[in-house]
Formats: C-alpha cells, structure tokens, sequence
C-alpha cells in the first residue's frame, strides 16, 4: 500500500488541507449566520448556492481543462476559493454570501475534477481501487478535521474564515510541485434523465432524494445546531459525528453490497437513516443527537456508493460513464432541493424540521425501494460488479473510474472462479 501511495501522497495531502478549509467554510456558514441573524430560508438558500456552483463546474471545468491545461485550471480555481473564503466575513449578507457559496462550490467542483484526473492518471488497473480508497478516506479524515480547528477560534471573528482560506492557499504549493500534468480530461456525455430512469429507476429516485438528505445534513446540520443552542465545540462536533459515521459504516455496508441483494441493502439503509432521524427528533439530550447525527450521516455515504454500484449493475460496460455523469447530475439537483426544504420546513416548525426533512427523504427512499422491488427481479449476486465506497463529493471522473476498476474486479473474480472450478 505504501508504494502504491508514493506516487500520490503529495496530491492526497494537498486534497486534506483543502477538505479542511472547505469543512470549515461550511460549518462557519451555520455559525456565523446565527450571529448575523440569517434566517433558516436564508441560510438554506446561501447553502444550496454551493451546490448550484458545484453542479455547474462539474460540467463546465472538463471544457476549461482541454483549453488551457489542469496546472492553470487548478492554480485559478485555488485562487478565486480561497479569495471566496476570506470574503465572507467582509459581506455579512444573505444574497452576498449566496453569490460567494456559488462561487465556492464552483471552484471546489472543478478542483475536484482536475485533481481526480491526476489520481486516476497516475493509478493503474491493479492500484486504482486502493488509490480512490486513500483519496476518498483523505477527504473525510479532512472534513472531520475542519471541525476540531473550528475550536480554536472565534465564529464571530475574521480569524477562522482567513484560517480556511490560507489553508486551502497551502495546500496548493504541494501539489502543483510534485505531480505531472495529465492528459486533457475527457468526459462521456451524461445519460439523459428519460434513458437513466429507464434503465435505473431506483438509482435515478434514490439518489436525487439521497442528494437532499446529504446537503441538508451537511450544510444544514449547523444551522440546526445552533438554533437549538449548542455551543460551538458541540455544533462541531454534531457536523464530525456525521461524516465520521460514514468513515465507519462504509466499509460494512460495502461487505453486504457484494454479498445480498442490493436493492434490499438500500431499503434495509434508509429505513436505518430514518429511524436515526426520527431518533433525532424525539431526543432532547445531546448525546444521543449526537448518536443519531453518527447514524444518520453513516448509511447517506454509504448509499451513494451504492445507488453507483446497483446502477452498473444494468447496464453494459460502455454505458457506464454516461450514467456516472447523469447520476452525478441528478444528485445536484437534489442537493439544491434540500437545503431549501430544510430551510423552509424550519422557519415553519422550528429547527426540529431539520430531522423532519432528512426523515422524509429517507422514507420516500425507502417506500419506492420497496416498491420497485415488486416490479422486476434483481440482479444475482454473482453477476454484480463489485463496490467502491465513492463519496458525494466525487466528480464524474472518480466514479468513471470507480466504475473502470468495479467491472475489472467483478472480471478478475469471474476468471478466477472458472479457474477454480476447472482444477476441481
């Protein structure tokens, strides 16, 4: 593993550093909008804009790479992030911060493309699924660290907005010293909304629903923190719990995604995110919100990866990466949808909403897996590709990528039991 490691380890530190200042970023939205007297609309209109920047740098960025190269794409995107991050507390204002969230979430998007590119460039077919697993495993050891630096400092200063945006500026440095340029990204263009849910029901309703639980819980999670009173120490901590959940389930869930019918892992999983939610709702002790943030977060990660896995799982190798890029848009517009759902069921209940929106999008997960494992067989276990914990935030390129290695295992297995069965 460590040589396999060596010739990324500058890529998957730099990725750290600026999972760390965009951890911060977003938990600091929910913070320090609270000091400023955001409303929960207006906070989840601020939160969706990341997600209407991200989606469209995911499909502009692959254009600006082939025109002028990842080095200066990645150098430019860098700049005008960090420029966003320290921006913040200059503007305390709903339709600036919004404007900047998109700016964010744009750069962030096409960052991840251009570092992705790199990644996938530099594994092989043999080292690929250890290389995603290491970068996916560095970008949420980096998100849970942004909680802990948000300790340190005062949400109602400057300093811990100027901290994210001078880590995200250092981790730069690293990177663009040490890697080889990739060659220009190329992208399949995205399946089409009718073919996708012709081909994967479930996976085009599960993830843009899944889309909404993810950013209302990782965009949202703090505003609902600080409405019911926690400190800043705790509010970090209620966002940590979330996504180290998901550092913890992913590998058990990904176990029996190789080994039970897929479609009655995803009802199974949702059915387990919503009692969490519903947990979450009724608790009024900050240990088991904390528990139920664990939970929550643990099985929204982990059923990306698997709406990925179970799309694949219909269709032939060459329509793989189309359906990666389609699945990766239906996903953002639930991501933008959430946010806003959350928020508005907010102003109108209070901040419990926040459990009552993620139980919704968690239940009608649930009722239409259910309901379409009634409409057509599911695919035997022995003739699915294999799992790879993928993350929300990938890019098209990680899971083209992803896909690339799932159906190179799925083979190697193949050949492999024939092999057997033949000597025996």
């Amino acid at each position: 593993m460590l040589q396999v490691l060596s010739g990324v380890w500058a890529l998957l530190v730099g990725m750290v550093f600026i999972m760390i200042g965009n951890g911060m970023h977003f938990t600091l939205i929910g913070l320090r909008g609270g000091i400023e007297g955001f409303s929960p609309a207006e906070l989840a209109i601020v939160t969706s804009g990341y997600f209407v920047g991200f989606l469209s740098g995911a499909r502009l960025s692959p254009g600006m790479i082939r025109r002028v190269g990842h080095v200066r794409v990645f150098a430019a995107l860098g700049s005008f992030m960090s420029a966003g991050l320290i921006a913040f507390p200059l503007i305390a204002e709903p339709w600036a911060w919004t404007i900047l969230r998109i700016l964010v979430g744009f750069c962030m998007s096409g960052v991840y493309v251009t570092a992705e590119s790199w990644l996938n460039n530099a594994a092989t077919n043999e080292t690929r699924g250890k290389v995603l697993s290491a970068y996916m495993l560095a970008q949420t050891l980096g998100v849970i660290a942004a909680q802990g630096l948000l300790t340190v400092g005062d949400a109602a200063s400057a300093a811990l907005f100027i901290g994210a945006s001078i880590l995200v500026s250092l981790s730069f440095g690293p990177i663009l010293l040490s890697v080889q340029p990739a060659p220009a990204t190329e992208l399949a263009k995205p399946m089409g909304l009718i073919a996708l849910y012709r081909n994967s029901p479930l996976a085009a309703v599960g993830i843009f629903l899944l889309g909404g639980v993810f950013a209302a819980q990782s965009g949202m999670g703090a505003v609902y923190a600080t409405q019911i009173g926690m400190s800043t120490s705790q509010t970090a901590l209620f966002v940590a719990m979330s996504f180290a959940g998901s550092l913890v389930l992913q590998y058990p869930v990904g176990w029996l995604s190789d080994r039970m019918d897929r479609r009655l892992l995803i009802l199974g999983a949702a059915l387990f995110g919503g009692a969490a939610c519903g947990l979450g709702y009724v608790a009024g002790e900050i240990r088991i919100l904390m528990a139920a943030a664990f939970l929550m977060g643990g099985v929204a990660t982990p059923l990306y990866a698997l709406f990925i896995a179970y799309t694949n799982d219909y269709l032939q190798v060459e329509d793989m990466p189309a359906a990666s890029g389609g699945l990766v848009f239906v996903y953002g517009l639930g991501a933008i949808f959430g946010p806003l759902a959350a928020g508005a069921v907010m102003e109108w209940v209070g901040a419990e909403g926040f459990w009552l929106v993620t139980l919704g999008f968690f239940a009608a997960i649930t009722g239409y897996a259910g309901w379409r494992m009634t409409q057509r067989p599911g695919v035997p276990v022995d003739e699915t590709d294999s799992y790879l914990g993928v993350l929300p935030t990938s890019s098209p390129v990680a899971l083209e990528a992803a896909g690339a290695w799932a159906v190179d295992q799925a083979e190697a297995e193949a050949e492999h039991e024939a092999a057997t069965d033949q000597s025996s």
